[in-house]
């Protein structure tokens, strides 16, 4: 199989995790022809954690990345676990002899997840189009078709990953078992026809086992039916001689109806004769259930008139009460208000003289209030004298510290100037390059301005100090200022406080008046309820008494009533009683009910025996029936059997077609012919790498092995002392 070289254009990646946390990057762009133009070697540097994996293991057309992948192949990956965006995506450009085409590849995460792939190639106009193959497939953003048409253009992925694309942590191929080595030089030596033919009888033979399946559930359902036949069959045998029997049945329930309907006419014969002396006993009993209705009819309105009474005196009864219950309400109202006047008005004297004394606790207020403000200014003062006190101290201080400075100025120059008696170069020619006799001279020319600074910082100091002496006699004389404002606030509260007593205790002069009124109200309402509660002095008694009276005579009236009712009624029950007593005995219906119950029986058990009959016939038709039934489904097993039969011949022959044309069959065949070219070409190899063998012992043997399939297949084998390279058929 030749390998044709891909090439990579640009790479577009977009929400990755690995670019993500190496980058900190959502989309990256790589663009092969610009960065890699002319090279025959690139590799990409960069710390660990930078991303290079995520590029590499998305430089190929293929739905993995192998180097994330649990299995080898396109299997054991999923995108969904290396994204991170609502809508992912991977770009890729690449060339195949001669061809541009486009890999897009699409993973969503919002909501359900999907992966969408679509593979382009670039036309003669310069437009993307869906890759088209000879079979009509088309990259229609399907994984299954998008991987179809990659494998078409580039190969399988086991060949490309072991062949072509080496990602990191790549298995050895001294780790491959003996069926994928297999795959891999059955896809090298060309052998993907054989294999199809394989594939497709494998795919045969799991289409006609699917169909015995069938057949023999066909089967099964078949047994089924013929075990529900045989159950059919038992049940309607013996329906011949059921069909006699009903015959007699019919027969012997139509002897017995004609007799039920003789008896039954003899019946309605006396019953019509009976039908005078009937009518006369009805009216008469309707006669005597009719007095007894208007007799109950009377009864029940002379009760209604009565419970009406009733109702009358119980409210009457109700209303007297009520009356009596708010007339003791009202009296404890206005018992409670005189206690409450009472109470209030014990208070009088009090008020009376807060109202006397009341002008003067105010006056006596703004007194002490004066007081209280006059303090708070001589404090004001006080603490004013206390700061410029202090301040002084400081200015003082601060004179101090200057004149010292002076002080020390002064010194100083004094010194400077002293040194003019002892200067070696004094009067002589170089006095006049003498730096020293110099500065000495300087200091002489200060010493004066110097004198009075410090003379005048002492006249400062001291005009300070006399005022300080001045603020603090001040001070001193009002020390006691903070003491008298205590004193006063503390009688201006008190003050306060018998003034807001006072006030409140005046405010309720006005209460007094209207509690004196309420009072003298209360006594007259009290009064008048005295009056109104005696038993003959209202109206209202008079009224109820009155009504209680009425009432009492009505329910007397409706007894009497009552009494002349029932004995009405004692004397038309008597008489009409009377005239039914000499009326004969009435038409016994319960002959004529079961004369009818015989009739409607014999007429039952008639039909009952012609349904019976009819059944009987229906069973005789269907055991002819179930005889064809049966016929019919033993010739259906029979051809199932050979159809079962022929069909485990056909999977046995596309079985042994399948193993033939698999990686054990000719596949195997062809590898083990192909066995001594690979050798050499590995040989070839090992040469070009390390030279010749007489650098390097080592052994070259033959090996013969006996695969599973029975047939001899040969492996050769060339281990130099620095490696091993096995090429395996």
């Amino acid at each position: 199989m030749e390998i044709i070289a891909m090439q990579l254009l640009s790479l577009t990646l977009k929400g990755f995790r690995g670019i993500r946390d190496g980058l900190g990057l959502d989309v990256l762009t790589l663009d092969f022809e610009a960065l890699c133009d002319g090279a025959e070697l690139v590799a990409i540097a960069g710390a660990n954690g930078r991303g290079k994996t995520t590029v590499l293991d998305n430089m190929h057309p293929y739905l993995t990345m192998p180097s994330r992948a649990a299995a080898a192949g396109t299997g054991g990956f999923s995108y969904y676990d290396h994204v991170f965006l609502p809508e992912n995506e991977k770009d890729l450009v690449w060339a195949l002899e001669g061809r541009s085409y486009r890999s897009q590849v699409v993973i969503r995460l919002n909501g359900r997840r999907r992966t969408e792939a679509f593979l382009f190639v670039l036309s003669d106009t310069g437009a993307w189009r869906p890759v088209i193959l000879e079979d009509g497939t088309v990259s229609d953003g399907k994984a299954d078709t998008y991987t179809r048409c990659v494998e078409h253009l580039c190969g399988s992925a086991d060949t490309f990953f072991t062949s072509v694309f080496g990602a990191q942590g790549k298995r050895q191929l001294s780790d491959y078992r003996n069926a994928e080595i297999k795959t891999l030089l059955a896809d090298l030596l060309g052998q993907e026809h054989i294999r199809e033919l394989g594939c497709k009888a494998g795919d045969t033979a799991k289409l006609l086992k699917a169909g015995l399946v069938a057949v023999r559930q066909e089967t099964l359902g078949m047994e089924v039916e013929a075990s529900r036949l045989a159950t059919s069959w038992g049940e309607v045998a013996d329906a011949p001689a059921l069909a006699g029997r009903a015959q007699d049945a019919v027969t012997a329930t139509a002897a017995e109806l004609e007799v039920a309907r003789h008896a039954c006419a003899q019946v309605t014969a006396q019953r019509d004769h009976a039908r005078e002396a009937d009518a006369r006993r009805t009216q008469l009993l309707a006669e005597r259930e009719a007095t007894q209705t208007a007799v109950r009819r009377a009864m029940q309105e002379l009760a209604d008139r009565e419970s009406g009474e009733g109702l009358r005196l119980e409210r009457l009864t109700r209303r007297i009460a009520q009356r009596q219950a708010q007339t003791r309400l009202s009296r404890e109202r206005l018992e409670g208000v005189q206690a409450q006047c009472n109470a209030l008005l014990a208070s009088e004297p009090l008020v009376r003289r807060a109202i006397r004394r009341l002008p003067l606790a105010e006056h006596l207020l703004a007194r002490r209030a004066e007081r209280v403000r006059l303090a708070r200014i001589q404090l004001a003062d006080w603490e004013q004298a206390s700061g410029q006190l202090r301040m002084l101290a400081q200015r003082v201080q601060g004179i101090e510290r200057e004149a010292g400075q002076a002080a020390l100025q002064a010194q100083a120059l004094r010194r400077r100037f002293g040194l003019t008696a002892e200067v070696p170069c004094s009067g002589m020619p170089l006095q006049g390059r003498c730096q020293l006799l110099a500065d000495a001279r300087e200091a002489q020319a200060l010493i004066p301005s110097a004198d009075a600074v410090l003379q005048r910082l002492v006249d400062e100091k001291a005009r300070v100090e006399r005022e300080g002496r001045a603020v603090k006699a001040r001070v001193l004389a009002m020390n006691s200022v903070g003491v008298q404002l205590e004193l006063s606030e503390r009688d201006l509260e008190r003050a306060r406080d018998r003034a807001s007593t006072l006030a409140l205790l005046a405010a309720k002069a006005d209460d007094m008046e209207v509690a004196r009124q309420r009072l003298a109200d209360a006594r007259d309402e009290l009064t008048g309820l005295g009056v109104a509660g005696g038993e003959d002095g209202s109206a209202e008694a008079r009224a109820e008494r009155e009504e209680r009276e009425a009432i009492t005579a009505a329910m007397q009236a409706i007894g009497t009533q009552r009494q002349q009712q029932s004995a009405g009624l004692q004397q038309a029950l008597v008489r009409l009683d009377g005239v039914l007593a000499t009326l004969p005995e009435p038409f016994d219906h319960e002959i004529l009910s079961a004369a009818s119950a015989a009739l409607d029986h014999a007429v039952t058990a008639h039909e009952a025996a012609q349904r019976d009959h009819v059944q009987a016939l229906q069973q005789v038709q269907s055991l002819a029936a179930l005889r064809q039934q049966r016929e019919a489904l033993s010739e259906r097993q029979a051809a199932a059997r050979r159809r079962s039969q022929l069909i485990e011949s056909a999977i046995g022959d596309w079985t042994l077609l399948a193993r033939c044309m698999s990686n054990d069959g000719l596949i195997a065949l062809a590898i083990d012919d192909a066995g001594p070219v690979l050798s050499g070409l590995a040989n070839d190899l090992l040469l070009a790498c390390y030279g010749r063998a007489s650098r390097y012992p080592s052994s070259r043997r033959r090996k013969r092995s006996r695969g599973r399939s029975g047939k001899i297949s040969t492996s050769w084998c060339t281990t130099p002392s620095q490696g091993k390279v096995r090429a395996c058929g």
